[in-house]
Formats: structure tokens, sequence, C-alpha cells
């Protein structure tokens, strides 16, 4: 076993610096050398709703340092992003394509919200210690299925690279895998985040002509116009229902609403929104997770609508990942603009203040 630091959350809202002991990996499982972690509003739910010890974390980029006898994907010494929803390969599911919502491996899929390579991949206090969606990576060190890692090339920031593995393949899965966007088509932006500037960019690559962010803080518009939005509209509070929305963005569509619409908020009173902003025969797309019951007005669905909830954006990371990467590179794709501040281990209660307080588009915790 090896020393690490981690944050460790009591899953009733305390999280704080522990020395961690990490084994070495099992036949299929790579141990991992953390050197960035982005910081995604679910690892704030987690700490405060799993009600277990457990290393935060679900974003992550770092180096090979050992692997299992049996693992063939990655060798010691290469770099790699982390993926949480780590495909069996095998399950119905996986065979389907399906490979975000792997029926073994899952964390959100039924079987269970977290995980560990194996019972004694990492300890506390001598006790067997979960990992946030099989990973945990906001510690130094952390043991991961093969299937969990994707190999990337040297020449790519850590940071960049660790925040493509949640809050990017959301957003840009989301236009692509899921809603298959058409160019020349009008798509509306709900929240301006992390995931809604993905989501921004890949509507922008898809060729879309209009891109309508919206957005209660008007400096998020203004970057969202920086990623590729055409127009900006400020929502206010009090329209949870969206109508004074609606009626901006069917002026800005010849009458009719955008084509399509994705939620990126993750607050419950707006699951409905994007229903309220697309045409007849348009599609919402519910991007940001919202789990909590929603009680929908049927007339929203007023003719032929479709509303879908796709998971991390439908992701494949054998498939995925390098296809962002590959945007990345040729200057498509704004990944390093993405990430708005960099904290340390002991700096993580910032982190989580400035995201709470919507300062940041994406936060990343570094390690020396």
């Amino acid at each position: 076993m090896t020393s690490a630091q981690a944050i460790v959350s009591d899953g009733k809202g305390d999280f704080k610096i522990s020395t961690v002991e990490v084994g070495l990996p099992l036949t299929d499982e790579v141990q991992i050398q953390i050197k960035a972690c982005g910081i995604c509003h679910t690892d704030w739910d987690s700490i405060q709703n799993w009600n277990k010890d457990f290393i935060i974390g679900h974003e992550g980029a770092g180096i090979v340092t050992a692997i299992g006898d049996k693992v063939s994907k990655v060798s010691v010494g290469d770099h790699v992003i982390l993926n949480w929803a780590i495909p069996c390969g095998n399950c119905f599911q996986c065979r389907e394509g399906n490979q975000h919502i792997c029926e073994q491996n899952s964390p959100v899929c039924g079987c269970g919200l977290m995980g560990h390579a194996h019972a004694e991949a990492c300890q506390f206090k001598n006790n067997p210690l979960e990992r946030s969606f099989h990973l945990g990576t906001m510690s130094e060190l952390t043991v991961v299925k093969e299937a969990a890692v994707v190999k990337i090339e040297k020449d790519i920031p850590f940071a960049t690279a660790a925040i493509i593995g949640c809050g990017v393949m959301t957003g840009w899965g989301s236009v692509v895998n899921a809603a298959h966007l058409q160019a020349g088509s009008s798509a509306c932006v709900i929240g301006c985040g992390g995931v809604g500037l993905n989501v921004i960019q890949a509507a922008k690559l898809s060729g879309a002509a209009q891109i309508i962010a919206i957005d209660i803080n008007e400096e998020r518009l203004q970057q969202a116009i920086d990623f590729g939005a055409t127009h900006g509209i400020i929502a206010q509070k009090s329209d949870l229902d969206f109508k004074h929305v609606a009626l901006q963005v069917k002026a800005l569509t010849d009458g009719r609403g955008s084509d399509y619409a994705f939620e990126c908020t993750a607050i419950p009173a707006l699951g409905s929104a994007p229903l309220a902003l697309i045409r007849n025969a348009g599609v919402a797309i519910q991007v940001s997770g919202i789990e909590q019951r929603i009680d929908f007005d049927c007339e929203l669905f007023e003719w032929d609508k479709t509303y879908i909830n796709p998971l991390y954006g439908m992701c494949s990371p054998d498939r995925d990942f390098p296809r962002i990467l590959s945007l990345y590179k040729n200057g498509s794709l704004k990944l390093d603009e993405l990430v708005s501040k960099t904290y340390s281990l002991e700096t993580v209660t910032q982190a989580f203040d400035d995201l709470l307080n919507g300062s940041i588009a994406k936060g990343v915790v570094l390690f020396d």
C-alpha cells in the first residue's frame, strides 16, 4: 500500500484532506497518479447526500504508475483521461452500443452510486474506502478498471484533459450523440455554465444557424457569446414557466420557437423549460441530470415534441474522447479557456464556493 493525500467526505456535508492507503492494481486494473481533477456540481451533491465515507471526484487525468498483468490498453508512463461510465463490453446495453448505461458497471443505472476496483484498493483508517463513481479523482493516487481510462497524447495539459471526462463530454455529446443537431437549425441553451458552454460549442460545430444562450447572469451570457452563441437572453428568476423567455425566443425564430432546446441548469423547476421554447415537432434535451420529481403540463408537448434525457452525452469513451481532443487540437473546440481557475487540495473549499456562486465555468484541482 502507498500513502496518498485525498479529499474524503462523510457524505453528510463535511469533507477534509486525509491520508489514505492505495494498493496495487489487480489483473484488469490500472493505478493512476492523478495530476488534475475537475470540480462538478455532482461532487457537491454527493458531499451532501451520500451518507458514507468516500473519496470525492469523478473528473480526472493523470499518469499510469502500475498495471495489472492482463492490461493491454495502456502502459506505465502513459497519460490518460479517466471515464466514470465504465463499460463492461458484455451486457445487453454495451452490446446495443449504449456503453454509458452499462448494466454491470454504471454507477447511476442500478448498481450503486460509488464503488472501488477491489475491496482493498483504497483504505482509510485500515478500512476499505469507496471512491466517487468508481474513480475518486480528488486523490493523489487511485486504482481503476482498465476500461475506465483512455490514453492521450503527452502534450495535452492535464487540466484540459480532466474536464473532458464529464462536463465537456456531457455538453458536447448531448448535441452530437443525443440530439443529432442538424446544420442550419436553431438551438436554445438554458444555463451557460461549464456544461452549457460545451453545448454551445457543439451546436456551433454542428452548424447551428442560431444559438440562443439563456441565463440570469449577464457575464455568463457574454462568455456564451465568446464560445459561439449568436444571441443572449437574460431570464428572470420569477419566470419559472419561461413564458417571457419563450416570447423572446419566438421573436428570434419566426414565431415558431427553436428547433432544439437544451436544459443545463440542474434546477428541477426548469425541467420542463426547454419544452416551452421549441417549435412543434422540436426536440427538448434535459442535459443536466435532474432526478427530482417534476410535474409537466402536457400542453407543453403539443404538438409532436420530443423530450429526451441522455446520460453523460451518451458517451462511448474510446470513440468520443479522441474526437473531442481532435477538435481541440485543430482549434475548433475551446477547452483551455473553460478552466476559469485552478486550486490545490488545500483550497478545495474555495473551489466549491466559487462553483456554487457561479463565478467559474470550470474549476480544476492540480496536484504537484
